[in-house]
């Protein structure tokens, strides 16, 4: 099976890619920015039109944090759509069979009571802080839904929780929680201060370690008729910031303390994605908390030489 990836040089695509190598027989191709660029419909579409490609995997984006999406609206809505727009409209025209959309759980309400279901999306008012990005993923998954209903391409929406593990982003600035934490602690470990905590530490999140995707995604690919148009994958269970912390702390070996700066965002309350599909499925990820957290700062130590 011949497979085109795109977003190949970020944390999930290098995770995707590392893990079909190592588990598949896959033709894959993960052209760079260079050498395709996302945001020239023409190329996409020419590129596509060469390949002659069984299937394409898209995870390519703009992403960060919180306080990444809060500076930088505006980018993440253009960039992520008009990425998602070329991709899905070249393979529509070149009649791809298969097409897997990765997208986020941030596409869900904000106000969401308990696990958040697929049919969800759409029900309520965004999350103001990565109100952009979520409206691109939306967008281009209704692109991926659409495509069935006007052209009998059966395509895939595949929505997982947020995620960490290596190839991540460790800067303080664009980063996300985990990675961030990890690098937060280490700085605080070597110079023995206090470790600020956003918000109150009660706002619930469900994070996977990315490989764990990566085997989905594989898993997918390999049972691609069994899967709704939507699907989430995560744990199907959560764990508070400070929880997070804390585990981090461990980790690392993080023994000082950790002070709550509340006029900072907390974001949502709670975020947790359904995951009846994928156990229905058949499919659980393989890494607990620790063992993905230990496998992370590995590689955070191993290539940022703390």
């Amino acid at each position: 099976m011949k497979i085109l990836i795109t977003g190949g040089s970020g944390m999930v695509g290098r995770n995707l890619i590392e893990f079909l190598h190592e588990n598949s027989n896959y033709q894959l191709h993960y052209p760079t920015s260079n050498e395709l660029n996302l945001l020239d419909n023409r190329t996409v579409l020419k590129y596509l039109q060469n390949g002659n490609f069984d299937a394409v995997i898209h995870c390519a984006g703009l992403v960060g944090g919180i306080q990444a999406n809060i500076q930088r609206p505006f980018s993440f809505l253009h960039l992520n759509l008009q990425m998602g727009v070329n991709i899905i409209d070249a393979a529509i025209n070149c009649m791809v069979p298969k097409v897997v959309n990765l997208s986020s759980s941030c596409m869900y309400p904000k106000d969401s009571e308990g696990t958040l279901r697929e049919q969800d999306i759409l029900t309520g008012r965004l999350e103001p802080t990565n109100e952009g990005y979520a409206i691109a993923k939306i967008a281009v998954s209704k692109l991926v839904e659409f495509a069935k209903k006007e052209f009998n391409l059966d395509y895939k929406t595949i929505i997982p929780c947020n995620l960490y593990g290596k190839y991540d982003k460790f800067d303080l600035e664009t980063s996300h929680m985990i990675p961030a934490v990890i690098r937060k602690l280490h700085t605080a470990k070597l110079v023995n201060q206090k470790v600020e905590i956003w918000g109150d530490g009660t706002a619930r999140r469900e994070f996977m370690y990315a490989e764990d995707l990566a085997d989905f995604v594989q898993f997918a690919i390999n049972n691609y008729d069994k899967l709704d148009t939507y699907t989430n994958v995560g744990l199907g269970y959560d764990y508070s910031i400070l929880e997070y912390y804390i585990a981090i702390a461990e980790v690392v070996g993080y023994t000082g303390e950790f002070e709550f700066d509340l006029s900072k965002p907390t974001g949502v309350k709670k975020k947790l994605v359904s995951v009846d599909k994928q156990t229905f499925l058949g499919w659980k990820p393989k890494h607990t908390l620790s063992s993905g957290l230990h496998l992370t700062n590995n590689y955070f130590i191993e290539n940022y030489g703390i």
